[in-house]
């Protein structure tokens, strides 16, 4: 794995910026839902993303010998990891594009999911 610097995650936060950027200059629907589709992905998008990292970093909180075992650390511990469920919970998102699509008469770029059919 390449080494991650905290550059190298602002690149990606000012991607998507330009994403929203360009989703309101009104594009085509077609292109926008397939640049969407990547980050709603039920498996690998973004929520569930999210909620990983979320829940890794509550780990390596709660494991590191340096921190210190109070009850203020372990409500911290806590709420990443209620925020990491939130977060998870919308995994579901990539079925409001399967539906949008569906509406909009588009064919999806990608097979459905079991699920989706």
């Amino acid at each position: 794995m390449t080494a991650l610097t905290p550059d190298t995650i602002r690149t990606l936060t000012e991607t998507l910026a330009d994403l929203t950027d360009y989703l309101r200059e009104n594009p085509d629907l077609d292109e926008a839902l397939a640049l969407v589709e990547p980050l709603l992905d039920e498996y690998t998008g973004l929520p569930v993303q999210f909620a990983d990292t979320l829940r890794a970093l509550a780990r390596a909180i709660q494991e590191h010998p340096s921190v210190p075992r109070t009850a203020q650390v372990d409500l911290l511990v806590t709420e990443l990891r209620t925020a990491a469920w939130e977060q998870a919970d919308q995994h579901t998102l990539h079925y409001v594009l399967d539906d949008l699509r569906d509406l909009y008469g588009s064919a999806p770029t990608a097979e459905r999911c079991c699920w989706c059919r």
